[in-house]
């Protein structure tokens, strides 16, 4: 006789495997910082660049491991690249670690 766990109900493993592959890919201090940065808004590189601080070849190989982990979503418009947070479960995530990691106080 199989026992179920009710728990298990509760979880779909294909969305932990998601998060937490999200996570880990956030975990990065660097990372972070671009998520902070870009919230729900939508950004090019150079913006990003000059608000997180450092060279545009290491905020696009990040910008790179987000997207892959379909984390971020890209838009070209003319000679600049956008790109944004393209998730509502991430931004919700990102907007309650902007309030409890990133704000000023």
């Amino acid at each position: 006789m199989k026992v179920e766990n009710p728990q298990h109900d509760l979880y779909n493993d294909t969305e932990i495997v998601k998060a937490a592959l999200c996570l880990k890919a956030m975990s990065h201090p660097l990372r972070l910082k671009i998520l902070c940065v870009l919230g729900s808004d939508s950004i090019c590189v150079q913006q990003i660049v000059d608000q997180v601080g450092t060279s545009q070849s290491n905020i696009s190989q990040h910008l790179a491991i987000l997207k892959e982990k379909n984390i971020l979503g890209s838009k070209k418009q003319a000679n600049r690249v956008y790109y944004f947070i393209d998730d509502a479960r991430m931004l919700q995530l990102i907007k309650m670690m902007r309030d409890v990691f990133c704000s000023s106080h």
